[in-house]
């Protein structure tokens, strides 16, 4: 999608004038408990304009953006924190009230925690109506379709019904946005409002926040993807340590960054990096050796720098080795009850080699988590078979899979929700590596700690909580995690979808290093195109449970055959 020009700071546009209805903050500050978050932090948000907040996780983004709806629950102070007329400052909650959803609408990055569990999403949509409208309940669910076609829900009739448990990650993301929608504030603050959302529905998303802004709508932003950024932003504000370092006109601030640190940003993007290349600045701790033995190890000692290009990933000399899993005709169908049947996987046959990675790549609700599903044996395929070291894997009794479940480890999105909050990373990893038997330290403490280490995180983790954790931390002890059975293959399920982009890319770089030195075949799934040129050595494109097009990544990046790898192609920043 091309972006349509936008009026930089300087240009002469009625927008840029003052304007009672701008979001004005001057020298903000927050603190909680005395710690500062967000320290003399500053700009003016006016209607039709979007500013986007930008930074690592921790930089105070998303403080700053809660406290313009009074939720940080710290101390906020400010020379001047306004909005139109009223000072934010001062009003009680009940004035609150008047202005969260009907004056500022806020859209969370996840849906799934946001949403109502218990209700359909058409119901909480009509609540915000009945409760600040006087519209009737006849006009009341007109609103309701008409936002939720407005986000581009498909059949919204049958999908205001469902609840967010029965709607995918973009569709409940969707609802949200609906929700968000539904009294047409003047201000939408967006937190992440794209992230695990495949490029299509990124786009409609990204679409449908650049109309609310070309129609005088002002939207504050915070957004990890840079390439969402550019695509909507008419300035960016650049934070580290809860400080701005630096901020300006959106083509100025990503194409002539002046700060070091904005540089370090823009240089961790994996668009156009070629496969191999690292993203990050190496630490000590992110070079570990390769178990001593291992196939890879000669190849990794033979590459300057430890980059290896995609043909000489494993090995320089041997040929290629034999596919340590395949699927042959997958299908997975999920019965309707009263409703028809739906066909999730149709003929799905994949093929994955040590030491390579797969990208499997398409729109929400296109099979690819179904897929990995059926690859791990969560669950039975309908037909066809998957084969794990030459071995039948799927289908097959589970008591019959156990003992080889080592062999084929995962990575998900979401580690806090597969960690047991009960347990430190010490114990979780302890767990991992007696395959369930056991929560204890006591021996595996040394094996503990050197799969710490792997991952770039010291002895002081073992004793922590996943919640005192950042995110890049979690989901370098997902990783250690999965690493803990010494697995030969690794299904990465959208696992640095929800990182900054600078953590996103030393976990990046982390999976390129624990591959070559352990000859690991990923099938890696991302909804972000450039991560996936960037990860893998072939492509899958699904599209309605199909296979639509496979092949080496630079073939169907660059020549895509298929229409639907064009199209989806053709939605990348």
């Amino acid at each position: 999608m091309t972006p349509t020009p936008r009026p930089t700071d300087s240009a002469p546009d009625d927008r840029h004038r003052p304007s009672s209805d701008d979001l004005v903050v001057d020298r903000l500050h927050v603190a909680f408990d005395g710690v500062t978050a967000v320290d003399d932090v500053s700009f003016t948000l006016r209607p039709g304009e979007c500013v986007a907040l930008v930074g690592e996780s921790g930089s105070g983004k998303s403080v700053t953006a809660r406290a313009v709806l009074g939720l940080t629950g710290g101390t906020v102070t400010a020379d001047e924190l306004r909005l139109g007329g009223d000072d934010l400052l001062t009003l009680t909650e009940r004035r609150w009230r008047g202005v969260r959803g009907p004056r500022v609408g806020l859209v969370l990055q996840d849906a799934l925690v946001s949403l109502d569990p218990l209700r359909p999403v058409g119901r909480e949509i009509d609540d915000a109506l009945r409760l600040h409208t006087r519209l009737t309940p006849t006009a009341r669910r007109a609103r309701v379709l008409e936002v939720l076609t407005e986000v581009g829900m498909p059949d919204p009739e049958v999908r205001r019904g469902l609840r967010s448990g029965e709607l995918s990650g973009g569709l409940r993301q969707r609802a949200l946005i609906a929700a968000a929608l539904a009294l047409e504030p003047g201000v939408i603050v967006a937190d992440e409002p794209t992230t695990a959302l495949d490029a299509e529905v990124q786009r409609l998303v990204v679409d449908r926040l650049a109309a609310l802004r070309d129609g005088g709508t002002a939207v504050l932003a915070i957004s990890h993807d840079l390439g969402v950024v550019r695509r909507l932003a008419d300035r960016v504000v650049v934070m580290r340590d809860g400080r701005v370092v630096e901020q300006g006109p959106t083509a100025t601030v990503l194409d002539a960054p002046r700060a070091d640190y904005t540089r370090m940003l823009v240089a961790a993007l994996p668009g156009g990096a070629p496969r191999g290349r690292r993203l990050s600045a190496p630490t000590p701790r992110e070079h570990p050796p390769a178990r001593e033995g291992h196939p890879a190890t000669a190849a990794v000692a033979s590459s300057p720098g430890g980059s290896l290009d995609s043909a000489t990933r494993v090995t320089t000399t041997s040929p290629p080795a034999a596919p340590v899993l395949v699927a042959a005709g997958l299908r997975r169908v999920f019965r309707g009850g009263r409703g028809p049947d739906r066909v999730a996987v149709d003929d799905v046959s994949l093929s994955l080699r040590a030491g390579e990675t797969l990208g499997l790549v398409g729109a929400s609700g296109s099979g690819k988590t179904t897929t990995a599903r059926l690859l791990l044996g969560l669950d039975e395929p309908d037909a066809g078979t998957v084969e794990l070291l030459g071995a039948p894997w799927a289908p097959a009794r589970e008591r019959d899979r156990r003992p080889r479940r080592g062999d084929l480890g995962a990575v998900y999105q979401d580690p806090t929700s597969s960690f047991d909050p009960r347990l430190t990373v010490g114990r979780l990893l302890a767990d991992a590596l007696t395959s369930g038997r056991s929560t204890r330290l006591g021996a595996v403490e040394p094996e503990v700690v050197a799969l710490l280490s792997r991952v770039g995180l010291g002895a002081d983790t073992v004793g922590r909580r996943p919640d005192t954790l950042s995110g890049g931390q979690r989901q370098r002890v997902a990783i250690a995690r999965a690493l803990a059975p010494r697995p030969r293959v690794i299904v990465c399920d959208e696992p640095v979808s929800a990182l900054d982009v600078s953590v996103q890319a030393q976990v990046l770089d982390l999976l390129d290093d624990l591959q070559r030195q352990d000859g690991l075949a990923y099938l890696f799934i991302s909804h972000d195109l450039d991560v996936v040129e960037h990860m893998s050595d072939h492509v899958a494109v699904m599209h309605d449970g199909r296979v639509v097009e496979q092949g080496r990544t630079a073939e169907v990046f660059g020549a895509p055959r298929h229409e639907h790898t064009r199209a989806l192609i053709a939605t990348r920043p």
